[in-house]
């Protein structure tokens, strides 16, 4: 490695600098600093139990949710239900009045996949973020998929709910590979926020938002969180970042170079994104 290189990695006591260390745990900066309050034990275990139900059924609201831990032995009133779910970024599926949790000051897109046929890698992107529960706290994750391919394109963990960590992975995304014709999200903050939107209109990328309460308009990463959680994160108990990064990175591996999938003909997302001659030709 170059000295200048060494010496971009090395602080000045002589170890790794703390932005490197958090790029190697792929955690946000702006959350690294952030000290996160402690987490109720009961609270954990009810956000816990949330995060099961409602990945099971994302159609379920807080009243459905309520009725559910009653069979975990936990008579929660709804109030805090809704507190929780909010804390952990989960919105329930299905028709409602106009609640959407973007902020007031932010321009909201329209949602232009409507009818239109996604044939091609590189076409359409989409992105979401999702609660991971820890043994003792808990991080957001967020993915940066390709809808043609379902390839998972990049990702980030952070501890806060902010847009900092969306930015650092959509940036890793448009520095890897061609940049795409439309991106899509949900109408959350972090997505709706300045610096967010700014890195698309930069780069002459069409916005893409969910209609409110329909977050199947962004099904495929839906259905990615769902296999990350049943496949990995359920599986295993992360006493840390760390230990959430290193099983969050090996799944994601093995989600887009080895899991054939029946929508794809059982070939793997890797596979079919590589597909494309733009993108050979981009990779060599």
């Amino acid at each position: 490695m170059p000295v200048q290189d060494r010496k971009r990695l090395v602080g000045l006591d002589g170890g790794l600098t703390i932005s490197t260390q958090c790029d190697l745990l792929g955690l946000s900066r702006s959350g690294f600093y952030y000290n996160p309050v402690d987490v109720n034990p009961f609270d954990l275990e009810i956000m816990t139990l949330i995060d099961e139900i409602f990945t099971a059924y994302p159609f379920y609201g807080s009243r459905r949710i309520r009725e559910e831990l009653k069979d975990f032995g936990h008579f929660v009133n709804r109030k805090k239900i809704q507190r929780l779910m909010v804390l952990m970024g989960l919105e329930a599926i299905y028709p409602k009045r106009n609640l959407s949790k973007a902020h007031h000051a932010h321009r909201i897109y329209p949602y232009l996949l409507r009818g239109v046929k996604i044939v091609r890698p590189c076409q359409v992107w989409s992105t979401d973020i999702t609660f991971i529960r820890l043994q003792r706290g808990y991080v957001y994750l967020v993915a940066v998929i390709d809808w043609w391919s379902r390839y998972v394109l990049s990702w980030r963990l952070s501890n806060t709910l902010d847009a900092s960590f969306c930015c650092e992975a959509l940036e890793e995304a448009l520095a890897a590979y061609p940049h795409p014709e439309i991106f899509n999200s949900d109408q959350g903050c972090p997505f709706t926020s300045n610096d967010f939107t700014g890195i698309l209109t930069r780069e002459n990328i069409s916005i893409s938002m969910d209609s409110v309460g329909r977050a199947l308009d962004n099904v495929f990463i839906e259905r990615l969180w769902r296999s990350l959680k049943y496949e990995e994160v359920y599986l295993n108990s992360y006493e840390n970042v760390k230990e959430a990064f290193e099983g969050i990175k090996n799944y994601f591996y093995f989600f887009n170079s080895e899991r054939k999938h029946q929508s794809l003909v059982y070939r793997t997302p890797s596979e079919v994104f590589m597909s494309s001659k733009k993108l050979r030709r981009f990779g060599s």
